[in-house]
C-alpha cells in the first residue's frame, strides 16, 4: 500500500514524537555528535494541532507513521517547527511529500514570511528547502555550562526579573517586545508557556522599565526577548544569575550568531558550544539581535 500523508490526529503525536527522535539521533551519531534528542511529552504539538489543525501532517504506511511535519502561524510568519521521516525510509520520497503539505498551509494562511531552525550540518534537508525558496540567514548556537562552573562567573545583574503571575500579564507590553524583537505578536505561545507547570516566565525590568522577557524550564533559558539589542547582554546575565539558583546541574540557551554581545556574554560566563543550528527564511525578518529562541521547533 502506498504511504499516505493526511491530517495528524491526537492519538499520531506520540509515534510522530518517536520518529523525531530515532532521526534527529541517526544524523546526529552519524555526525558524530552522539544521541540528542530524547521523547517528551508532545504538549507543544497538542497545542498547535487544538490551535490550527492543518499545520500537523503524517506519513502514514498501512498504519505505521513514518515521517511527520509540523507549523505553526503568528500574523505574518509561518514556522516548519519539524519535518522528520524514519531513518529506513528517507530514500522513499516521503520528505517531498511532507514538505509540499507544510508549504501549502503557509499558503493556505496567507504567511508572506517563512522560516524553520534546522541543523547545520544536515545538508540534505537544507538543499530541499532552499528548492523551496528557504535561505540560510544565520547560525544559532546551543550553548551550556554546569551550573557550579556559571556560579563563580556571575556578577549583580543590572536588571530585574519579575514573575509572570496568571492575574497580571501584560500581554499588550509582551506583544510589543514580540513585534520589536521577531516582528509578530506571539499571545498565543505566551499563553502555552504560562500554563506549563515546567516553566516560569519574567519580565526583565530596567527600573520600572518593561524592556523584555524570558522564560525558564530545567535549566534551559529561552525564549529571551528585549525591545532593544544593546539590553540583550544584561537580560542575559539576569537571566542566568536567576537559572544559576535552582539545583539544575546544567544551564543552557541557544544564543543567535547574529548577536555578538549574547555571544560574548556566554563565554564570559564560561558557556560552550556544544551544537550549531542554521535559520532559515524565505527573507530576513525580526531584529535577531535582540531573541534568543526557546528551542528550534518552538522558536
Amino acid at each position: 500500500m502506498a504511504v499516505v500523508c493526511r491530517p495528524a490526529r491526537i492519538d499520531d503525536l506520540k509515534q510522530a514524537d518517536d520518529i523525531v527522535v530515532a532521526s534527529i539521533n541517526e544524523l546526529t551519531e552519524r555526525r558524530g555528535f552522539g544521541k540528542m534528542a530524547s521523547s517528551r511529552p508532545p504538549n507543544f504539538q497538542a497545542f498547535s494541532l487544538a490551535d490550527d489543525p492543518e499545520g500537523l501532517w503524517v506519513a502514514d504506511d498501512d498504519g505505521e507513521i513514518v515521517g511527520f511535519a509540523w507549523s505553526w502561524v503568528c500574523g505574518e510568519l509561518w514556522f516548519l517547527a519539524q519535518l522528520f521521516v524514519a531513518p529506513d525510509r528517507q530514500s522513499d520520497g516521503i520528505g517531498n511529500q511532507l514538505i509540499n503539505k507544510a508549504f501549502a498551509h503557509a499558503e493556505m494562511r496567507g504567511a508572506p514570511i517563512k522560516a524553520l531552525i534546522t541543523f547545520t550540518f544536515n545538508n540534505v534537508s537544507q538543499g530541499l528547502y532552499i528548492r523551496h525558496g528557504l535561505f540560510p540567514r544565520f547560525p544559532i548556537y546551543m550553548v551550556s555550562v554546569p551550573r557550579d562552573r556559571l556560579a563563580p562567573r556571575l556578577a549583580a545583574p543590572r536588571l530585574r526579573l519579575e514573575s509572570l503571575t496568571a492575574d497580571a500579564i501584560p500581554y499588550d507590553r509582551l506583544a510589543q517586545i514580540d513585534v520589536s524583537a521577531v516582528g509578530v505578536s506571539r499571545e498565543k505561545h505566551h499563553r502555552f508557556l504560562l500554563g506549563d507547570s515546567t516553566t516560569r516566565g519574567f519580565t526583565i525590568h530596567a527600573g520600572n522599565e518593561c524592556v523584555g522577557y524570558v522564560y525558564i524550564s530545567g535549566g534551559h533559558i529561552g525564549p529571551l526577548a528585549v525591545h532593544r539589542p544593546d539590553l540583550v547582554e544584561s537580560a542575559f546575565a539576569a537571566a542566568l544569575s536567576f537559572a544559576a539558583q535552582s539545583d539544575c546541574p546544567a544551564i543552557s540557551a541557544f544564543v543567535p550568531g547574529a548577536s555578538e554581545p549574547a555571544l560574548k556574554a556566554a563565554i564570559d560566563h564560561g558557556m560552550r558550544l556544544t551544537f550549531p543550528m542554521l535559520l532559515m527564511s524565505n527573507r530576513p525578518f525580526g531584529d535577531w539581535g535582540s531573541y534568543f529562541p526557546r528551542n528550534p521547533g518552538f522558536m
